[in-house]
């Protein structure tokens, strides 16, 4: 059974935070961002807005491209890291958002940056079982909200928003390839969120949560490992690299992205940058990635995309995808 992608709806908060707002803040430049980054602005969301609400509009967007309605799903999956509540799920939330009703729907939290991948393949899967004709995967996170307040490089790097792929079976096509997926436990403490002390006490259920980082270490990882996991990725998935149309990875960052790119000996016009605009959004920013390359006119139906996602745990992820058009998704009634 072939499972391709009807459409990717996106949203991210109307606020926007430039590299000018974090010169008045922070002891640091324009310059420095640009060069050492590559970014110039992100979105950060406002007191009242959570990860359900940005979810809910990436749903939205990617019911409406595809010309269905939100009711039409069948299953709706939520991969996040910032919840709005422990329990219940986001997913629930979204569905009562989207007053949905005999829907169901679950969360799956990959840790972060890789979960763009892992919720794919979960999605993927719960297509293959044939229980499901139409599935909502919606990858969000509000992650700039777990920014060290004194930490410039991270309120320099983060942003929050969400994506929703819509799957479907298709037809003509092989659609979604085998997602491999990987974790390097040795590396957990690269990148992890660390709950502080509230009071002069550690509740591990409440309390200021706020992200640790070790810059190096992800770049090393993403450096070191993610390149042969990739010459994997494309052995599996039966094509060369020189096949693929592109290549849209995680957005830790444009130069980082740039330099991975390159370390695959790749032309950089096979490179989808929109880390410049919205920062690294985390789990979602691969999936806003390859809405862009869709929405500009860079990826074709028939085109093979590889998709990478790699992030704290270390976790990583990876697939190739053959682009679908409206043509390779049978007509339904719903």
């Amino acid at each position: 059974m072939s499972v391709g992608i009807r459409s990717i709806g996106v949203c991210v908060p109307e606020n926007e935070v430039t590299n000018a707002h974090l010169v008045e803040r922070f002891d640091t430049t324009d310059a420095w961002m640009r060069e050492r980054l590559g970014i110039f602005s992100r979105r950060i969301a406002g007191s009242d807005e959570f990860t359900s609400d940005l979810a809910l509009g990436a749903l939205e967007d990617a019911c409406k491209r595809a010309g269905v309605e939100p009711a039409g799903i069948d299953l709706l999956i939520c991969c996040t890291s910032t919840p709005d509540h422990m329990i219940p799920a986001v997913a629930a939330l979204i569905l009562r958002k989207a007053q949905i009703q005999g829907v169901p729907g679950f969360d799956v939290n990959a840790g972060g940056c890789a979960g763009g991948l892992f919720a794919l393949d979960v999605g993927h899967k719960y297509m293959q079982s044939g229980q499901y004709d139409r599935v909502a995967v919606v990858v969000a996170d509000t992650v700039a909200q777990l920014n060290d307040p004194d930490d410039r490089t991270q309120h320099a790097i983060f942003g929050d928003g969400a994506a929703c792929y819509l799957l479907e079976r298709c037809s003509d096509s092989p659609g979604i390839g085998r997602t491999l997926l990987g974790t390097d436990p040795a590396r957990y403490y690269t990148a992890f969120v660390e709950r502080l002390e509230s009071e002069g006490q550690l509740n591990r259920f409440s309390g200021p949560n706020v992200t640790r980082m070790d810059g190096k270490g992800v770049k090393d990882f993403a450096l070191s490992v993610v390149p042969d996991f990739v010459d994997e990725v494309v052995e599996q998935a039966g094509v060369g690299l020189d096949d693929v149309r592109l290549i849209v990875t995680h957005q830790a960052n444009p130069g980082l992205v740039r330099q991975l790119i390159g370390l695959l000996g790749q032309p950089s016009d096979k490179a989808v940058i929109v880390a410049d605009k919205y920062g690294n959004t985390s789990g979602s920013s691969v999936v806003i990635a390859l809405a862009e390359a869709e929405r500009t006119g860079r990826l074709k139906p028939g085109d093979a995309v590889l998709l990478l996602g790699f992030g704290a745990g270390m976790s990583y992820g990876g697939t190739v995808v053959h682009w679908c058009g409206s043509e390779n998704f049978p007509q339904r009634e719903w």
